[in-house]
């Protein structure tokens, strides 16, 4: 078996995450002179000729380290902490999760991370709504956060792992397979509209589904699930009759859903901001009526009518 050599160029005693696979594979994992072999639990680099035996990995702080140094003439791989921000994104990550990092972090696991994946989208959402610009990119910010979590958890995986850079690469892939007319010789496309359908039926043979409702994601918000499956079967030619019939109030919702989303109205965007707007008329009624002397939690029929915003926020 031919043996691989690997100096892990570290930071700080932050681990890069590409390295992660490397030293799940190595035969021996050492430590430079320049750093703390008990950080990473692993033992002191021996001798050259012990070190250049099997598959090795070093971790040091710099090319000039001499170990280092030996296993690069040798012809080792370097791997090193990236420097761009979005790099040094992923770097931090990497030392939360590395030895001496965070305990909490170091515990979470994909489950664990679920509820706050889901919180950050939904604030996401208010500042995209609110149009705060300083939110917006706060926000963003949280959510690539979860995308890195994400990604170093999985780069730890013990059977099937995968980094940060092959979440990135699969989706340089993806993105250039959907856009054959920017990236190869296909057809132009003039429209968005157009492009939608391409999409579809490019994600179609792509990922060779079975149904038209293959890959509609179930988990999301009911109105948003109603307004999909009506966009995806109208697609397909699924006729409006053939929606949920009766009179109970689930087939009413997921009727006027299904065929709002088909007239090109996003029916959860338009739900949330009118809840939204009826949360503010709340708010000012109710200071209405303290600023008249009168405690909201009194409020009868008529006195909310009576403090009710005149022009509706």
């Amino acid at each position: 078996m031919t043996s691989v050599h690997t100096v892990v160029l570290v930071h700080a005693s932050v681990l890069p995450g590409a390295a992660l696979a490397a030293i799940r594979t190595a035969d021996a994992v050492y430590a430079g002179s320049d750093e703390t072999a008990a950080v990473f639990g692993v033992l002191r680099a021996p001798k050259l000729e012990r070190l250049l035996e099997g598959s090795v990995v070093l971790l040091s702080a710099s090319r000039s380290e001499p170990a280092a140094a030996a296993l690069i003439a040798a012809g080792a791989t370097v791997i090193e902490a990236p420097s761009s921000p979005l790099d040094e994104a992923a770097a931090v990550m990497d030392r939360l999760r590395s030895p001496g990092g965070c305990p909490w972090d170091a515990v979470q696991t994909h489950e664990s991370l679920r509820q706050y994946l889901v919180e950050e989208t939904y604030e996401l959402l208010d500042a995209i709504e609110d149009g705060d610009r300083a939110a917006l990119r706060e926000e963003l910010g949280d959510v690539l956060l979860q995308v890195l979590f994400h990604s170093r958890v999985a780069a730890e995986h013990a059977e099937e792992p995968f980094s940060i850079d092959d979440v990135a690469q699969d989706l340089v892939t993806k993105l250039v397979g959907r856009h054959p007319h920017v990236f190869a010789d296909a057809d132009r496309i003039h429209s968005a509209e157009h492009q939608e359908l391409k999409w579809e039926e490019l994600k179609q043979a792509e990922k060779q589904r079975l149904s038209i409702v293959d890959g509609v994601a179930l988990g999301q918000p009911a109105v948003a699930l109603a307004g999909k499956l009506g966009q995806r079967t109208g697609r397909a030619g699924v006729p409006l009759d053939l929606f949920p019939s009766g009179t109970g109030t689930a087939a009413q919702l997921f009727r006027l859903a299904a065929t709002a989303r088909r007239a090109g109205t996003d029916p959860e965007g338009e739900l949330r901001a009118l809840a939204k707007r009826f949360a503010l008329d709340v708010r000012a009624a109710e200071a209405a009526a303290r600023a008249a002397g009168v405690e909201p939690t009194t409020l009868e029929a008529a006195g909310w009518r009576k403090f009710w915003p005149t022009d509706p926020l």
